[in-house]
């Protein structure tokens, strides 16, 4: 892989609150507030006309299953524990905007832990966003449509990611990111497993509205430190494992792609380093021109066992221009 030296570059859409990133690592599951403790099983269309009916109503609780039909369905900001379970043809087709003025599929936010997505179809912007450093969500069997990040998880630790598809990626002056794992709260973000995706396809480049400067990245895993953001404390003990990732930027002049990367912004981060003991294997890059950018350099093994993958093609590369949460 050529080594690409470049400024890194990223687009700040909007201001952040740190304090509603923090996470301390602690991976523990909502209370159930369903009187009885149990869970119940709803229907939309049928006993809701929307989603947001459902989740906004007294009597949806924490850990019940929302069960979609067929067709269009609009997202929401989630603030319970619910179990959302997709049909094959069920689409998210719209949502909660993004500070940026992008479409969300699910924003999560606070008392969305353990909450889980199963058999839909994405064809948002920013499809699933940890907005309030959420834990213990599963996102499983779902297909994401043309995304510009499909899965987006800031400061959040025991997600789950298995068994998608992300086809084609797009970047508007960031973005371009598949699935994303990060921290930006000084927190610990750790446990999360990235197993059995599939992402392929074109990463689209708008070559008359695009300043470049940055990559579009299948999986990263990230630690940011940029404009005074308080990085992480540590980013440890995450596998990605079994995924395939096969992707071609369409204006790699303006926009290139990396299959996997693994980064602390610092150019020269203190000992011991804060991501670590990662295990990055048995991942099919070949499909990937830049297959994995590792910076900085000392983040390799031993520190994070990055090992026994289809392709081992390393490099600096360039950062990505991820959209916060």
């Amino acid at each position: 892989m050529k080594q690409l030296f470049l400024t890194f570059f990223v687009i700040i859409i909007s201001a952040l609150l740190i304090s509603g990133c923090s996470n301390t690592g602690n991976i523990s599951n909502p209370q159930n507030t369903n009187p009885d403790n149990q869970s119940s099983t709803w229907f939309i269309p049928g006993d809701f006309p929307t989603i947001g009916d459902a989740m906004n109503s007294s009597t949806v609780h924490n850990g019940d299953i929302i069960k979609l039909g067929t067709g269009n369905f609009t997202g929401v900001l989630l603030t319970k524990s619910l179990k959302f379970e997709g049909n094959g043809n069920t689409v998210i087709n719209a949502g909660p905007a993004h500070s940026s003025g992008y479409s969300q599929g699910f924003r999560l936010g606070a008392g969305s832990d353990g909450s889980s997505f199963n058999h839909m179809t994405f064809t948002t912007d920013l499809s699933i966003m940890n907005g309030a450093a959420v834990n213990n969500v599963k996102v499983s069997h779902c297909e994401f449509l043309n995304s510009l990040q499909a899965i987006s998880n800031w400061c959040g630790s025991g997600w789950i990611i298995e068994h998608n598809t992300i086809t084609d990626l797009k970047c508007a002056n960031g973005g371009g990111i598949g699935i994303l794992v990060a921290d930006l709260s000084g927190g610990t973000v750790q446990g999360n497993q990235i197993l059995h995706n599939t992402i392929t396809g074109v990463l689209h480049v708008d070559a008359e509205n695009e300043g470049g400067g940055y990559s579009g990245t299948g999986i990263v895993i990230y630690a940011d430190f940029r404009y005074g953001r308080f990085g992480t404390a540590a980013i440890k003990n995450n596998n990605v494992t079994h995924n395939t990732i096969s992707l071609t930027s369409e204006h790699p002049e303006l926009v290139d792609v990396v299959a996997f990367e693994l980064t602390d912004t610092r150019e020269e981060p203190p000992l011991p380093y804060v991501l670590n003991n990662n295990t990055i294997m048995f991942n099919d890059f070949r499909g990937t021109v830049n297959q994995i950018a590792i910076s900085p350099a000392g983040l390799d093994n031993p520190v994070n066992n990055i090992t026994r993958n289809l392709g081992e093609n390393r490099g600096h590369g360039l950062h990505p221009g991820d959209f916060k949460p």
